[in-house]
């Protein structure tokens, strides 16, 4: 591959691991644990990784190792320092052995059911190493839930004498991790499986597992772009650019860029949910924004919106639920419906509640409501442009007020998504080197004889040398959640807590920031320089942290 200077520069940076992890290291085990929620439940589905306890490896003597083969799967969407994860795992078993050998799973966890593999040696490695992306090996979004999955992804690890499996994943791929070290643990097949928290979203994280990664480098990557358009924003001085920013099930990322650039506003769903909001109150929230800056003369501004807003809106959930319902059992005489047409029959089925939210869409959104539909017939959240749907909204209502007498400035948009421009970004030096410490731990539960964990790296906020790794039972994590009509077992999903210190000091400046232009310009990533511009972690961590 034809390298660029960055990647040439970064292939010789050697990420920093805790000073614990430098030698030879001992478990340290903790107390038995058990699941958030739902405990008879979820030990009642595990009862061979139920309860184990936390696992911290400290400084110990040097132990011979066995030789063993290991197996990773990248699993999901990507998120920047997966290479590095993939670098520390390998580093780590050729430390213990140097005859232990590497096998990647191509294209996800289907490589490992349709037995699809390579060996990842030194040379392969070390072209990988502090880059973004998942190309080494590719990922994909098969669930491992069918016992034939199982038995299939068994008979390549028997084949290629792979004693663990490490899945690197988000919430859904680790659960599916969990299920897996259960049944092979079940069954005595020998096969160890370590999950890895990955995801951009930041909503795999709890007491052990302080952030998932790929958050701080999406956050910064986003960061920067917001501050570019801010600096635009405050040249021209005359548009309101409305961002959309990934981020589905939480507003992890949503408030960790406010926090870091310093919007007019910025809505947090998981407040608009809370507050029991409508999508009118979030409207004219935004509008009143716009109206007060105007009246200072400044009739430009940014609003950061998070992916998944609609869902979190209490009314807009319910009439989603409901034409779900409706065009699932009544799709066929829906699609013999003239598209012009298609509108007011909707309207004419629906609950009059529902009727009258439906009423009040804009065109383009009310078709997207009811016309693109996923594989399991549910409206596809993510493809609603929330960004058009809220500054159209906010520029009728402002057209309301300026007729009114209420409103006397200019109104006029601009649309940005930013999503997969932050998923395979060059990890930040703080990505790096947790990634990297994420897969030396990995390399450290198997030789431990662990099944079931999640490697976790802690204090995250102190230097490298300072952090602590260890390892925590999944089904740690784990309640019983409703998925398509069934209750399973799911990781349970990190929302932004209200009462949490980032959203407190964000609410604590948001009023400000709406009325002036308190805009912070972040800048690009910077690999090279002074620590404290190089290893700064999210604003997120620091404040959650703060002792």
């Amino acid at each position: 591959m034809t390298k660029s200077a960055l990647q040439i520069a970064r292939a010789a940076y050697q990420p920093k691991l805790p000073k614990a992890l430098t030698g030879a290291v001992v478990v340290k085990e903790g107390e038995a644990t058990q699941s958030v929620a739902d405990q008879e439940a979820i030990k009642k589905l595990f009862p061979n990784t139920y309860g184990m306890p936390l696992i911290q490896f400290v400084e110990g003597q040097a132990q011979n190792t066995a030789e063993m083969n290991v197996g990773v799967i990248l699993s999901g969407g990507q998120a920047p320092g997966g290479h590095n994860v993939i670098s520390g795992l390998f580093d780590g078993i050729k430390k213990l052995n140097p005859n232990n050998k590497l096998y990647g799973f191509i294209l996800g966890p289907g490589g490992l059911v349709d037995h699809n593999y390579k060996e990842l040696t030194a040379d392969i490695i070390d072209e990988y190493r502090n880059t973004g992306g998942f190309d080494i090996i590719g990922s994909g979004r098969t669930k491992l839930e069918k016992e034939e999955q199982f038995e299939k992804g068994y008979e390549i690890l028997k084949e290629l004498g792979i004693k663990a499996l490490v899945i690197i994943g988000g919430d859904d791929s680790n659960t599916n991790a969990c299920v897996l070290a259960e049944y092979y643990a079940a069954k005595n097949y020998g096969v160890q499986v370590i999950g890895c928290p990955k995801t951009i979203d930041g909503d795999l994280k709890n007491e052990m597992i302080e952030t998932s990664f790929g958050f701080d480098t999406a956050c910064k990557t986003y960061s920067e772009v917001i501050g570019n358009i801010e600096r635009d924003c405050n040249s021209a001085r005359k548009y309101w650019h409305f961002i959309k920013l990934m981020g589905r099930s939480a507003s992890h990322i949503a408030l960790e860029c406010a926090l870091q650039t310093q919007p007019n506003v910025c809505i947090i769903s998981e407040e608009v949910e809370a507050k029991n909001m409508s999508l009118d109150d979030v409207v004219t929230s935004i509008a009143q924004a716009v109206a007060n800056r105007a009246a200072e003369g400044n009739n430009f501004g940014i609003v950061l919106i998070p992916e998944g807003l609609i869902e979190f809106i209490p009314a807009m959930k319910a009439l989603i639920a409901e034409l779900n319902d409706f065009l699932a059992a009544n799709g066929e005489e829906f699609n013999k419906i003239e598209p012009n047409k298609q509108r007011e029959y909707i309207i004419s089925k629906l609950s009059a509640e529902n009727a009258a939210i439906y009423a009040s869409l804009p065109e383009g959104v009310a078709r997207q409501l009811s016309l693109d539909r996923d594989p399991h017939g549910n409206v596809q959240v993510s493809l609603i442009e929330t960004e058009k749907l809220l500054s159209e909204m906010v520029g009728k209502k402002l057209a309301a007020w300026k007729a009114e007498g209420k409103f006397a400035g200019k109104f006029s948009a601009q649309h940005h998504f930013f999503g997969y421009e932050g998923r395979c970004a060059a990890p930040s030096n703080f990505d790096a080197d947790y990634c990297y410490s994420l897969g030396y731990t990995a390399s450290l539960l198997i030789a431990s004889g662990k099944t079931g964990y999640m490697s976790s790296v802690r204090n995250t906020t102190a230097p490298a040398a300072e952090w602590i790794a260890g390892g925590v039972p999944i089904t740690m994590m784990m309640n019983m959640e409703r998925r398509h009509g069934e209750m399973k077992p799911v990781i349970q999903k990190a929302l932004v807590k209200l009462d949490g210190a980032p959203f407190k000091a964000f609410a604590a400046q948001r009023d400000v920031w709406a009325k002036e232009t308190a805009y912070v310009y972040p800048g690009p990533i910077q690999y090279f320089g002074p620590t404290e511009v190089c290893d700064q972690p999210t604003k997120t961590l620091q404040l959650e942290q703060a002792k």
